[in-house]
């Protein structure tokens, strides 16, 4: 079937399903279980209308659990197990024969290092494109083209990084752009980027800058634009210069909404994946975590140790998670 077809097709039916189901559900509420008729009929509507939220949630519901809930029980039973063995329990072994492995150690070490530059750099990056963009004309523009790189998918990102990066054999032209660069500006030979151990990771990293940056931009500058005028004009009659109008005044009262950017930022991280399996698979001590836990998933087919440290992941990410929410809740009170 032709791919348009196939795409008609099943909004056709996904959409009809949808329909159908809530008017035949909300028939069987009124109709047959509580009908609005009898003596019993006001009991039965204040009833119904119990029911009826949870009918809307019930899709949602069922959806969470099956692709949400059943994955994380499944793959925690799984990490106690050993394909090796037949599906056998076998406790931690996973987690012992996984801690034992250097390059679990070198995808933590990297996180780790990811963790500390890729929020940073991103929400600092958002915030001055934020500030500097309200106070120019054409600032809107500005905006469009920084926040560009979001709707670009994080494999499409590590293809364009990766031909910036690209080097040709010495004596050719260099088609990759920082490579062209540095052979005119030092006349050496062209550099294999990407294979330079520790500094290999910070040119991933930018990547996910060069992403991330337009999503804090638009959010901080949202943040900056609510905040009260009289404190600012408060400031400048104070004799404040804009350095102190910026860090002392706006800053502070933006604090919440640049640690919900920092740590949103900050879950994605903690699950790169396609930038590092695109650019070097892992390669030149450029491991992480998902890509590792790919590595064992999908190559070596161990499901033990990969959904071991799938959970690892999943631990790590958690405690951000909840603070977001716990966060978020505490803003709308």
């Amino acid at each position: 079937m032709h791919p348009a077809l196939l795409g008609l097709l099943t909004i056709v039916i996904g959409v009809g399903a949808c329909l159908g189901y809530f008017y035949f559900s909300n028939m069987l509420l009124d109709r047959v279980l509580f009908p609005a008729k009898g003596p019993n009929a006001g009991r039965n509507i204040n009833r119904a209308n119990m029911v009826r939220p949870w009918l809307f949630l019930f899709p949602a519901l069922f959806a969470l659990t099956l692709y949400l809930a059943y994955p994380v029980f499944e793959t925690l039973r799984l990490s106690f197990t050993s394909r090796a063995q037949g599906g056998a329990f076998v406790g931690f072994d996973n987690y012992s024969r996984m801690m034992a492995e250097p390059k679990f150690w070198e995808a933590m070490r990297n996180n780790m290092l990811w963790l500390v530059v890729v929020p940073a750099a991103s929400t600092a990056f958002g915030l001055l494109a934020a500030q500097l963009t309200d106070r120019i004309k054409w600032g809107n523009i500005a905006k469009s083209l920084i926040f560009m790189p979001m709707a670009i998918s994080f494999v499409g990102a590590a293809v364009i990084w990766k031909l910036v990066y690209d080097a040709r054999p010495e004596g050719s032209e260099q088609i990759g752009v920082l490579n062209a660069v540095y052979v005119w500006l030092s006349g050496e030979g062209p550099v294999q980027w990407l294979t330079i151990p520790f500094w290999n990771s910070f040119f991933l990293m930018i990547v996910l800058i060069w992403i991330q940056t337009g999503f804090a931009m638009v959010i901080l500058s949202a943040a900056l634009r609510g905040i009260p005028e009289e404190t600012v004009e408060a400031a400048i009659v104070d004799g404040a210069n804009p350095f102190q109008i910026f860090f002392r005044i706006k800053v502070p009262q933006i604090m919440s909404t640049i640690m919900v950017v920092w740590t949103t930022i900050t879950l994605v991280v903690l699950k790169v994946f396609d930038i590092v399996f695109a650019m070097t698979n892992g390669q030149w001590q450029t491991q992480v975590l998902a890509n590792y836990m790919y590595d064992k998933l999908f190559r070596a087919n161990d499901w033990g140790v990969g959904s071991a440290s799938a959970i690892v992941i999943m631990v790590l990410v958690t405690p951000i998670l909840v603070w977001n929410v716990r966060n978020a809740r505490r803003e709308m009170r």
